[in-house]
């Protein structure tokens, strides 16, 4: 898909009414983006420990979580936990490889250097790790991941970020 054709997100805080979209969106990236490094059976798998609407609910509204969105709908998001942990990036199939993405990790990144955060760590999929990797992040280890009896591999990847700029006269 040429990116140039497709329009850039719009970018906003999470709102409440959004979690039904955003749970659609995370199933279809399980089911269709991920095909190439999860077999079937471990991509139900991992489908399975994220079918809790209350834990998901709980887990957008007590972190930091950013929505894109394309023509005002939702079409990806992430989410910052513990100020340096990126616990969750998923974008619509659909919008996959135009930038989405990329405008999602940007601004977190942003946001969390403004905060002060020193390192982002992200535990990413197989399917992820060459968009991390085209991002600056570094694999630190190797990880598998038990889920009802099959075995899900991802990798622990760090970055670090710009140190936050001094005001003017502040040490």
């Amino acid at each position: 898909m040429n990116d140039s054709a497709f329009p850039k997100p719009t970018l906003r805080p999470y709102l409440a009414s959004d979690l039904p979209l955003l749970s659609e969106i995370r199933f279809a990236a399980i089911e269709e983006l991920t095909v190439d490094d999860y077999d079937e059976a471990q991509r139900r798998a991992w489908a399975s420990i994220v079918d809790d609407d209350e834990a998901f609910a709980k887990n957008l509204e007590n972190n930091l979580t950013i929505v894109a969105l394309i023509g005002g709908g939702p079409v990806g998001f992430i989410v910052l936990k513990d100020g340096g942990t990126i616990d969750q990036l998923y974008v619509h199939p659909a919008v996959a490889r135009t930038g989405v993405a990329s405008a999602l990790v940007d601004a977190i990144e942003k946001l969390a250097a403004a905060r002060g955060t020193a390192t982002l760590v992200t535990d990413a999929s197989d399917t992820a790790k060459p968009f991390f990797e085209v991002h600056g992040y570094q694999a630190v280890q190797r990880n598998t991941v038990e889920i009802d009896g099959l075995w899900l591999g991802n990798t622990r990847m760090t970055k670090a970020l710009p140190p936050k700029p001094k005001r003017n006269g502040s040490p």
